[in-house]
């Protein structure tokens, strides 16, 4: 065979550019592929950082996409490179018109036109500034503080990094702003957030109090103060609560943000009216609007609402099928169902008492608002969880026992007898509670003894007949033993058997 050399000399080697990627890019914007203009432009971003022709390009394509901050980070980073650029100027009065921000809008188109008089985005620009000059009502943020544009700049890129996790980062850059700005209190409110999410939860309190007393009635503040209070659940909850119940917004953002506060802490009925009176009045919400609506409507009532909400929220974000609040009720939780009510179960979870847990684990198990304790980052965090109350949560979440294993065996038939019961009436009512208390007291004290719990059936039928019996209700063992299918005797054997687990 014959021995062939590779000839290197004639290989010329390829490393591309940014102006490579540039022009690939504008080729196929040209052709309106917007995608493929974003992949090369990107890369051409990317390779050239220090070019503001590329840089404003990317911006404009990121803008046609619909990524608008991502745009607005383009442009500005582009502006600073070549400040009197007048297709830069323009671009940023209409990527701040996009996001709402009027003021920086009509800033940038007023600069473009004292540098293009007759240019090619004049009409355009003109336009820009006459809109803007008639919404004077959008020339304030969410505090109602009116706009300067590298301070709000700033503030939502702090905001984008906390998005991302970069909490150090934005904190950093908050410190900054509210040592230059002394009244930002939009900057105060996330640097509060920032500090939260970090665990310096005593500095987030301080901020937000520093704000209220210099601005009192600041809604930002209160909301993020009522979440920071229900997180660690404490009693200035209600307190905060109280106030932003008398509080009667009109600005859109403001009462997004009272509805979105009062539904996270699970004031429904309050967080329905606020979000509701938006969607009357054509409010265009996010993805979370339409979440926290869902959720507010079905927990206060409204299943038609709750659903028509949740329909829109998948259309933007199909990624949240599966944590529709009914997700585990085919119809609405009835009204008397302690299971449902948020505030009785987390109750529970918190007592003092383990059997008042273990009822409060069993429950979680059966309530709507499953998903939501389970999220939550303090409820469930017992300092050291006994093993039967590991064992009820793992049920509650549908994790699998070993019949094979002693001691799991009887604790699922301990949760068979509290099935049998709750068949009953399918709920937990207020005039049941203390036939479910007292199941799992015996259920406590019977399972550190490594009690079996061999007949569920006579077992539900032996604490039903003590607690009706201590009421002096008018129930015979004949018939509780005919409710559960087992025999008169074979109820008074397991009733004599529980007897020696009660308290003395």
């Amino acid at each position: 065979m014959e021995n062939k050399k590779t000839n290197y000399k004639n290989v010329l080697s390829f490393i591309p550019t940014g102006e490579f990627y540039y022009k690939k890019g504008l080729k196929e914007l040209q052709r309106e592929n917007y995608p493929k203009a974003h992949k090369y432009l990107r890369r051409a971003s990317e390779l050239s950082p220090k070019d503001p022709l590329i840089l404003s390009q990317y911006g404009i394509v990121l803008m046609e996409m619909q990524e608008f901050e991502q745009a607005m980070d383009m442009l500005h980073a582009a502006h600073e490179l070549d400040p009197k650029e007048p297709e830069i100027l323009f671009f940023l009065a209409e990527v701040h018109a996009h996001m709402g921000l009027f003021w920086d809008a009509r800033k940038y188109a007023k600069k473009y036109l004292v540098y293009e008089t007759q240019g090619k985005y004049t009409a355009e620009a003109m336009e820009i500034v006459d809109f803007a000059e008639q919404e004077d009502w959008q020339l304030f943020d969410d505090d109602g503080e009116a706009q300067d544009s590298e301070y709000y700049y700033r503030q939502e890129k702090a905001r984008r990094m906390m998005e991302q996790g970069d909490f150090t980062g934005a904190i950093e850059l908050l410190e900054k702003l509210v040592e230059e700005k002394a009244d930002f209190w939009g900057a105060y409110n996330n640097l509060a957030l920032a500090y939260f999410y970090i665990g310096e939860a005593e500095m987030a309190k301080a901020l937000l109090h520093d704000v209220l007393r210099r601005n009192t009635g600041n809604l930002h503040a209160l909301c993020n103060l009522a979440v920071f209070h229900y997180y660690e659940k404490n009693a200035e909850l209600d307190d905060v609560l109280e106030l932003l119940k008398k509080i009667q917004p009109y600005v859109f953002e403001h009462r997004y943000k009272l509805g979105a506060t009062f539904a996270l802490v699970g004031k429904y009925k309050e967080a329905y009216r606020w979000l509701k009176s938006l969607q009357k009045r054509g409010f265009d919400g996010d993805p979370a609007f339409y979440f926290w609506l869902s959720h507010a409507a079905y927990h206060s009532g409204h299943e038609e609402a709750s659903r028509q909400a949740w329909e829109q929220l998948k259309k933007m974000d199909p990624g949240k099928d599966g944590y529709e609040p009914w997700n585990e009720h085919a119809a609405m939780p009835h009204a008397d169902a302690l299971e449902h009510d948020r505030d009785y179960l987390t109750k529970k979870l918190d007592h003092a008492k383990k059997s008042e847990r273990l009822l409060g684990l069993f429950l979680l198990g059966k309530s709507s608002h499953k998903q939501e304790i389970i999220s939550h980052p303090n409820w469930l965090e017992s300092t050291q969880p006994s093993a039967l109350e590991t064992f009820v949560l793992g049920y509650a979440l549908g994790h699998p026992f070993k019949e094979s294993v002693p001691e799991e065996r009887a604790f699922m038939r301990a949760m068979e007898t509290a099935e049998l019961l709750y068949a009953k009436q399918e709920m937990v009512t207020k005039q049941q509670e203390d036939l479910f208390q007292m199941w799992f007291l015996l259920v406590e004290k019977a399972f550190l003894r490594n009690y079996a719990f061999k007949n569920p059936a006579a077992l539900a039928a032996a604490v039903d007949y003590m607690v009706s019996s201590s009421k002096n209700e008018k129930l015979t063992k004949k018939e509780l033993a005919d409710q559960f299918s087992v025999s008169v005797a074979t109820l008074t054997k397991y009733m004599k058997e529980l007897i020696a687990y009660l308290p003395e």
